[in-house]
């Protein structure tokens, strides 16, 4: 068993959604994503998508995107981003893939997940998050602080915590948030994100540490669409 991480895989397959905005790199990203993810991911692995899987804005129009998820191999746990639009709660989500005969699909909301593997065990610990700059709502980002905060006490006991967020834990130049200082409460010691896209990009670096903490960056088209593994002793490899 083997742990991996990739977000924004923005679906689109009941929508006409267009990535290219983002750059011609995007251009047959799904084919880059199955091919990529095909050749590394094995059943009895797990890959913990960081948001923004679908553009769907309902479960109808999302469906046959968790269809395609199922077809590739391993588990998949999926947390929210911010164009999850059909997103609700745990109970109708879980209806859903049962109705629609997706089993290998779970979601990290207000939860945490136990890895066990070849390489070691972890616990699997995430929110959304919110955006840090100027302008961004109070009450949403506290919101998410308590849900990253109840998912960081869910986990099991002993086992390191592994966070996953789909916003950056902290804003532009200042490497410092709520976020992080909670991450530092839980003794977190790295954390995966994804949401820049584009010109978002530009001298991001793929590892940020600070305070002893590693955060990465795993977006779909800055990892070149292709599943990040997580070791357990290391760097993060691509």
């Amino acid at each position: 068993m083997a742990l991996y991480a990739i977000g924004d895989l923005h679906l689109s397959h009941a929508v006409n959604k267009s990535m290219t905005v983002f750059g011609g790199v995007w251009e047959n990203y799904v084919e880059k994503i199955e091919t990529n993810w095909r050749a590394k991911v094995r059943e009895e692995d797990t890959v913990v998508v960081l948001g923004d899987f679908s553009w769907g804005v309902s479960f109808e129009e999302c469906r046959e995107d968790f269809l395609f998820l199922e077809r590739l191999p391993g588990k998949k746990i999926l947390l929210k981003g911010n164009h999850d639009y059909y997103w609700t709660t745990l109970k109708k989500m879980n209806a859903f893939l049962a109705e629609t005969g997706v089993e290998s699909v779970s979601f990290l909301f207000n939860n945490s997940f136990t890895y066990r593997g070849e390489d070691g065990e972890a616990a699997i610990c995430g929110t959304r998050g919110w955006f840090y700059e100027e302008g961004g709502d109070p009450k949403i980002y506290n919101r998410e602080l308590g849900r990253l905060e109840t998912s960081l006490r869910a986990a099991e006991e002993k086992l390191e915590k592994l966070a996953f967020l789909h916003y950056p834990p902290f804003g532009v130049g200042d490497p410092r948030s709520q976020v992080t200082d909670l991450l530092e409460k839980y003794d977190v010691k790295r954390v995966w994100y994804g949401h820049l896209h584009g010109a978002a990009l530009f001298g991001v670096r793929a590892e940020t540490s600070f305070r002893g903490i590693c955060y990465r960056l795993a977006s779909a088209d800055f990892i070149g669409f292709d599943p990040v593994r997580i070791p357990f002793s290391g760097p993060a490899e691509g």
